[in-house]
């Protein structure tokens, strides 16, 4: 059973994806990055700025090019949501070295590389994802990886 900042944190990750303006439902994806109890960015996953997203395109392009779920993540106009928790943190100048990154999903192992590399030291996430090589990213990483059970 998590603990009580768990269940907040989680809580929040899973409000924060549905501002997700991903094409599918099942892949809104939300993310917030803790460190001491404060939350220090959040993240969702959507299209840059400036570029459309898939609801507007009115399709989901790795649906549309038959790309397998887990695969070719570079092929999407969504920037994952711990990407962009990452990217906020860098923009606005705030240390996430030492945070736990709470996710509603597993992430990917482009997002684990930079978990890593951010200093991001667990990973609390809801629901897997089909990408085995992210989890070895993360273990390599020294990364403490915790799946979240209500």
């Amino acid at each position: 059973m998590a603990d009580k900042w768990d269940q907040r944190f989680m809580s929040l990750a899973q409000e924060i994806a549905t501002w997700a303006s991903c094409y599918k439902e099942n892949r809104k994806i939300g993310c917030v990055i803790v460190k001491n109890k404060r939350i220090m960015t959040t993240g969702y996953n959507g299209a840059p700025a400036g570029v459309k997203t898939c609801v507007e395109r009115g399709e989901c392009l790795r649906e549309k090019l038959g790309i397998p779920s887990g695969t070719k993540h570079e092929l999407c106009y969504a920037t994952h949501a711990e990407q962009n928790a990452i990217i906020q943190a860098a923009k606005l100048g705030v240390s996430i070295d030492g945070a736990t990154l709470y996710c509603t999903h597993q992430p990917c192992v482009i997002c684990s590389k930079m978990i890593v590399n951010a200093g991001i030291v667990r990973v609390v996430y809801k629901e897997g994802y089909p990408d085995e090589f992210s989890l070895q990213m993360l273990r390599e990483g020294n990364v403490i990886l915790e799946k979240y059970e209500d």
